[in-house]
């Protein structure tokens, strides 16, 4: 029996939280939770300000840890190791973080486990049910949208990515353009419920080529000349929103369908903050059907950035014995594509020297 708890830290973006995981014979429970959500220090600007975000973060992530280790009723001494999210991310705020988690880590004695950000979505279906190796992963988010194929920890081949802009940044810049507040994502799916998804006519960018690739630039675009020519009734905004999320939507499970058709496996998981969208679920559900194949994903509390699935892959990592002694020599990466999350043993796992020392 092996049994490892692990206490993880998240602040790539606009969320400071803290978790504590127990992983137990490859069973996750989460034994405490904390997220304190920067949406009101950010909505003024209508997104993410990098500085305003590390500030936050800085102020009050040594809180967000004390909660945390209070609710789960343990104390430092009895976590096996410290996991922090290391990149990518905003890199003021993955700094903030991985300084917590570092100090922490060294002042107990304890490991630290620099953990890619990506990674966590990846394995985060893993929180609450069995998801075993292989999967066919769409990981659709503010920052990323891609398709992986998910062969094991710290296993993964990229199939297709998006050439501009990702999903939920799609989601986020109509919501700027209507004024309907952020987080974006959310409230253009709350504008959509009333609308006709049929009434505006946008485009489906890159259908007509092979290959998985994405893209949403020219989604955008099309809705912007809508917004600039036309006086938009309360109803127009919700046929508009509801027009573009459909064309978000059948763009994602068009590829989805492609992915699957060359996979040969069981399982479709889709992961991090825009898999909270039901509209998306519902066509990717659709797409897992047809192929006899089952969509997994997270609870929708956990598709957002969260602790807890940073605490899971540093907990799966000190299962699999990947924890090299210099974990604390890692550094902070701005940038770090999740099939370069390898083994720690592997010098490309790190590639330490390109990031910012924390």
């Amino acid at each position: 029996m092996t049994r490892h708890t692990v206490l993880g830290i998240e602040t790539s973006c606009d969320e400071t939280a803290a978790a504590v995981l127990r992983l137990e014979d490859g069973k996750a429970t989460i034994l405490s939770e904390i997220v304190r959500s920067q949406v009101e220090a950010h909505a003024p600007y209508g997104g993410v300000v990098p500085e305003i975000a590390a500030r936050a973060h800085a102020d009050i992530a040594d809180k967000v840890v004390a909660a945390a280790l209070e609710e789960s009723g343990l104390a430092v001494t009895d976590l096996d190791a410290v996991a922090a999210t290391s990149g990518p991310g905003l890199i003021g705020g993955v700094m903030v973080g991985m300084m917590t988690g570092k100090a922490i880590a060294l002042a107990a004695g304890k490991p630290f486990i620099p953990v890619n950000h990506l990674e966590g979505h990846a394995l985060s279906p893993r929180l609450a049910e069995d998801c075993p190796f292989p999967y066919l992963l769409l990981l659709v988010s503010g920052g990323h949208c891609q398709f992986i194929l998910v062969k094991g920890l710290g296993n993964y081949t990229r199939l297709g990515t998006t050439i501009d802009d990702a999903a939920g940044e799609a989601f986020d810049k109509l919501a700027k353009l209507l004024h309907l507040g952020f987080p974006g994502g959310p409230a253009v799916e709350k504008a959509a419920e009333a609308g006709d998804p049929s009434h505006y006519k946008l485009p489906r960018p890159l259908l007509d080529r092979p290959g998985l690739d994405m893209s949403f630039a020219g989604l955008k675009t099309a809705a912007a000349r809508i917004i600039e020519a036309e006086d938009l009734s309360e109803q127009d905004v919700a046929d508009l929103c509801a027009s573009y999320q459909t064309a978000i939507a059948d763009c994602l499970a068009v590829k989805a369908d492609r992915a699957m058709a060359g996979f040969d496996g069981e399982r479709l998981v889709v992961a991090g903050g825009v898999a909270a969208n039901t509209a998306i679920r519902k066509a990717l559900d659709e797409v897992a059907v047809r192929h006899g194949a089952r969509l997994i994903a997270p609870p929708l509390r956990h598709c957002t950035d969260n602790a807890a699935m940073i605490a899971l892959a540093g907990a799966e990592r000190l299962s699999a014995g990947d924890v090299p002694a210099d974990a604390m020599m890692f550094s902070a990466r701005p940038r770090w594509p999740l099939d370069e999350a390898r083994a720690m043993s592997d010098p490309a796992y790190g590639g330490g020297k390109r990031g910012a020392k924390a």
